[in-house]
């Protein structure tokens, strides 16, 4: 927080205690009390926004008064608002809870980058998919808003509508894709009804491969979904034909699905860092195998493809992306970085030891903290909540980091049942437990809260009591990529709190070593060629390959691509300084051009090649002079083909050979002279 900037906190009419110096110490502003700011005191904050300065409230509750009269003041200074009463001050441990709300103020005024947005535009064309007369009711209903069609299964005998209001067919929806606004069903055995039906719809005949497009679908089935985690894919709506109420909510909830809607783009995509593929060779596949709605597909060249519109912002994607091709942008790592380290910076200045740093999201974890505040202890002092779009976004960067800056342990909070795309960040918590005890960093340190109960959240928490700081926290600052931010904080707490420098890590962990087998090796270098993180590099004076440990994401295409088959992958942190140098792999002596004297190759390449050329018993070298072209340059080899008057096309008498019409004319011989006279 800036030094002009005004930190109110408010006891809410006394019902929390303040620590005005640890506030004082920590908040990095000027710290002003109150007891009852939103009612008998307004003036105090009516005041504070004619000095000009930013503004920072201690309180949400009230966040919509204080906004209003901010806008009618006219002004245009920050003004930001954060929660201490149910985050720390309405707790059991309250008094002590000063240093906790020094450290919200400063992560309050750490400004978020604004979130950019997708446009789904719907114009209303709805099919709805049934068995029975369910679906014809439901279409009845939507008919006056939506422009519809129903797409009967044919199991059930369903009743003609007595008026054509919209079409009725038969037929199954095989596959779908899309996403609100740009749907597209696949429709097998489609027919249309004979205008005559009369107790019951009959049906013309069939057709396979019929298409469907529309804008939403209302599927009444009772069959399987058309989509995986079918209730986060926007537009297509779902209920069981028998739960009358279910079909009601879901019908309501169509009728509303037109227009022009937005949504967050929750991640972004640089595609040039991708290392999904290269010369069709797959390598990295960790954000196809967690993503829970099929938004990220291959594209068909180098990298994969993220759509905006299908993606529901779980993060695991950004979560386990080893390169940063793919971040979280709701908010993005960075900014979340520096909030969490402005909060445990501050907590500390407070006078505050040995945090605990809990993530949690709004709608599940936010319910949780404030109805343990209001119903039960609270949370304990030293836990600093700091809420994020999705728990399942947090990559080993911010993971990492909370621990350099001086965090005593890590809780993520999630839903007791696991949400769609949680792997990643349990992924990211293995990865990282497995460096904390590399570093000599013992106990349960990193770990999820997994409960619907806010009284088994407060346990969990006061089980972390036992854990301490025993390093000395690193201010760095969180610059450059995710995975740089991750070295740098995993170098820090190296660095502070000792251990071995080089720690083994689970499969599939996103830093390691590619291990060359260098006697089979031939230096092809095609490693080089398909690496998308430059870790294997090629010299282009002399035959020689290098690896830069530091660089490598154990993508595996470097594996895939080898001719040999001498590369292994090994997942290990390695915090050395000659992990951040390249080494040289193999090398081997050039051949010198027997003319020019220019290398311009291995030797071992060129007596190979000519070994394997003159056994082979071709006509072309077993002339001395042209095996000699061999080692010559690219330059010098035209030359003395050129002086030498060589024709590379020349050959010795060239073998008979027999055409189909030569062996005709002999097998009509043979028969002739076998004839008698």
């Amino acid at each position: 927080m800036t030094a002009e900037r005004i930190a109110f906190v408010c006891s809410c009419e006394d019902t929390m205690s303040l620590d005005g110096k640890a506030i004082a110490r920590g908040c990095g502003g000027e710290a002003r009390l109150a007891e009852q700011l939103c009612r008998a005191q307004l003036d105090r904050f009516l005041s504070a926004l004619g000095e000009g300065r930013p503004v920072t409230v201690a309180c949400t509750q009230e966040a919509p008064l204080f906004a209003q009269e901010a806008e009618e003041a006219g002004f245009a200074r920050p003004l930001d608002f954060v929660n201490v009463r149910e985050n720390g001050g309405w707790s059991s441990e309250g008094r002590e809870a000063g240093p906790k709300m020094a450290a919200l103020l400063a992560g309050a005024a750490v400004p978020m980058p604004p979130t950019r947005l997708v446009t789904l535009e719907s114009r209303g064309v709805a099919l709805v998919l049934g068995r029975d007369e369910t679906a014809l009711e439901a279409a009845k209903a939507l008919a006056a808003t939506l422009d519809v069609t129903v797409l009967l299964s044919g199991e059930a005998e369903v009743e003609p509508l007595r008026r054509a209001e919209f079409p009725v067919a038969r037929g199954r929806a095989r596959t779908a894709t899309g996403f609100l606004g740009a749907f597209r069903v696949m429709v097998d055995g489609y027919a249309a009804p004979a205008p005559s039906s009369r107790a019951a719809y009959r049906w013309g005949p069939g057709k396979d491969g019929a298409a469907s497009e529309c804008d939403l679908i209302l599927d009444l089935t009772g069959g399987a979904p058309l989509f995986p985690t079918h209730e986060l894919r926007q537009g297509y709506l779902r209920a069981a034909p028998g739960d009358a109420a279910a079909v009601a909510r879901a019908v309501a909830a169509a009728s509303a699905l037109v227009g022009t809607f937005d949504k967050p783009r929750f991640v972004q995509l640089e595609e040039g860092l991708c290392a999904h593929s290269r010369n069709r060779k797959t390598g990295c596949t960790r954000c196809l195998e967690l993503c829970p709605t099929g938004a990220i597909t291959p594209s068909g060249k180098d990298h994969v493809l993220v759509s905006a519109e299908i993606c529901a912002g779980c993060g695991a994607c950004a979560a386990v992306c080893p390169t940063g091709a793919i971040t979280y942008a709701l908010p993005t790592a960075d900014a979340l970085a520096r909030r969490m380290r402005a909060a445990l910076l501050a907590f500390a200045q407070a006078g505050g030891r040995d945090p605990v740093v809990l993530f949690h999201d709004e709608a599940h974890g936010e319910a949780l903290i404030e109805a343990l505040a209001r119903h039960g202890e609270g949370l304990p002092a030293r836990v600093l909540p700091l809420k994020v779009n999705e728990v399942s976004q947090l990559d080993l960067s911010l993971l990492a980091g909370a621990f350099a800056w001086g965090a005593a342990a890590v809780r993520l909070l999630l839903p007791a049942r696991r949400p769609h795309g949680a792997e990643g960040v349990f992924r990211n918590l293995g990865y990282l437990e497995a460096a904390l005890a590399g570093f000599g960093i013992a106990g349960a340190r990193a770990a999820a809260i997994e409960t619907d109960d806010p009284f088994t959240l407060g346990e969990q928490l006061r089980a972390a009591r036992p854990l301490r700081t025993q390093w000395q926290p690193d201010g760095f600052l969180p610059l450059g990529a995710p995975r740089e931010v991750m070295r740098q904080a995993f170098k820090a707490l190296h660095a502070a709190a000792g251990g071995s420098p080089v720690v083994p890590m689970p499969e599939r962990a996103p830093f390691g070593v590619a291990a060359v087998a260098t006697e089979g090796c031939t230096l092809c270098l095609a490693c080089t060629m398909v690496c998308p993180t430059g870790a294997f590099s090629a010299n282009p004076e002399t035959p020689q390959l290098r690896f830069l440990e530091e660089a490598c994401v154990q993508c595996g295409l470097c594996a895939a691509t080898c001719p040999e088959q001498v590369i292994t992958l090994e997942p290990r942190l390695d915090l050395r300084p000659e992990a951040a140098e390249a080494r040289v792999v193999k090398e081997e002596e050039p051949a010198a051009c027997l003319r020019c004297a220019k290398p311009f190759g291995m030797k071992s390449s060129i007596a190979r090649v000519k070994a394997k050329l003159v056994s082979s018993g071709h006509w072309m070298f077993q002339d001395p002079a042209r095996l000699r072209a061999l080692e010559l340059c690219e330059d010098c080899r035209v030359v003395e083909a050129t002086e030498s008057r060589m024709d590379p096309y020349a050959a010795g008498e060239r073998p008979l050979v027999k055409t189909t019409e030569d062996w005709l004319r002999e097998r009509e011989g043979e028969r002739e002279g076998g004839k008698p006279h």
